[in-house]
């Protein structure tokens, strides 16, 4: 066994360590509006809840560790004190994925995740249309736990009102936990299917992703794709091409008797079948290459 003194390592050493031991951790998409009304939404894997009696979430934005800055979500809730805090399943994890990206103030990770943001009741922020269960929340406090990069803030939440699909109910009318399909966020890029087990969601950082409004409207409204294909597609860095696209086409003979094809619906079931494999360069060149 190895015995470490937290002082002695790296903050994004420790950050490792702490994320890889302490899950499966609940992932709340907060969804926030600016002082001007402009929303933001982003997940949150330090997150969990609280009290039954007031209903109290906390989940922590914590400072970047790379430069101490603070994210857009904390900003918000200091401006307004409310927030809706949207559970993630598995139908939706891709886009939620996308939605992390660190887009430039004023993006709209609605827009760029393809979620559908919806008005709510009570309070400002919107919900997110896709999500099983959606709490709209007060913020009544929010306590910082340090000055330096890597540092948490408990952003306390008591929600006012909850909204959950029908669809996530059992006969009796209590969340049925194999319908609901739950996701959790573990170490690295790994995530944990409450019904099924582990699974990858490679994610870098450093990195934009195009977003989902970057994908041709026809494809977005394909009954062949759902959502989690849509955020893989959004989040490639940089479309292919027209070059490497008919590099692609020209390597692959057989693909060249889909794209022939006057069906559309067979050019989207070979992009599908490269999707499924998590090779989304591949599934943008055939998208790319039948217009």
């Amino acid at each position: 066994m190895i015995t470490i003194d937290p002082k002695s390592i790296t903050t994004a050493k420790l950050q490792g360590y702490l994320q890889g031991s302490v899950g499966p951790r609940p992932i709340a998409f907060a969804s926030t509006v600016d002082s001007d009304g402009n929303p933001n939404l982003s997940p949150f894997s330090f997150f969990n809840v609280f009290s039954a009696n007031p209903p109290i979430l906390v989940f922590s934005p914590s400072r970047r560790v790379r430069d101490n800055s603070i994210k857009h979500t904390l900003i918000n809730c200091e401006a307004t004190k409310e927030v809706v805090i949207n559970v993630v399943n598995y139908d939706m994890v891709q886009q939620t994925s996308l939605a992390s990206t660190e887009y430039a103030d004023g993006v709209n990770e609605f827009i760029k995740s393809g979620l559908t943001q919806v008005p709510s009741d009570l309070v400002k922020p919107f919900r997110v249309q896709e999500s099983p269960v959606q709490f709209e929340c007060k913020v009544t406090q929010i306590i910082a736990l340090g000055e330096e990069g890597g540092a948490g803030n408990l952003v306390l939440c008591e929600v006012v009102k909850i909204h959950i699909h029908e669809a996530v109910l059992d006969e009796n009318g209590a969340i049925d936990q194999y319908k609901i399909d739950l996701v959790s966020r573990l170490g690295g890029n790994w995530y944990g299917r409450s019904n099924q087990g582990l699974f990858e969601v490679p994610k870098p950082l450093t990195t934009l992703g195009v977003g989902v409004d970057a994908i041709p409207e026809p494809v977005r409204k394909s009954p062949v794709f759902d959502g989690n294909d849509l955020g893989k597609l959004g989040n490639i860095e940089a479309l292919p091409s027209t070059e490497e696209v008919s590099i692609f086409v020209k390597e692959n003979f057989s693909i060249k008797g889909v794209l022939s094809s006057d069906d559309q619906e067979n050019v989207y079931l070979e992009a599908k079948k490269y999707l499924n494999e998590n090779d989304v360069l591949s599934a943008w060149k055939v998208l790319l290459a039948k217009k």
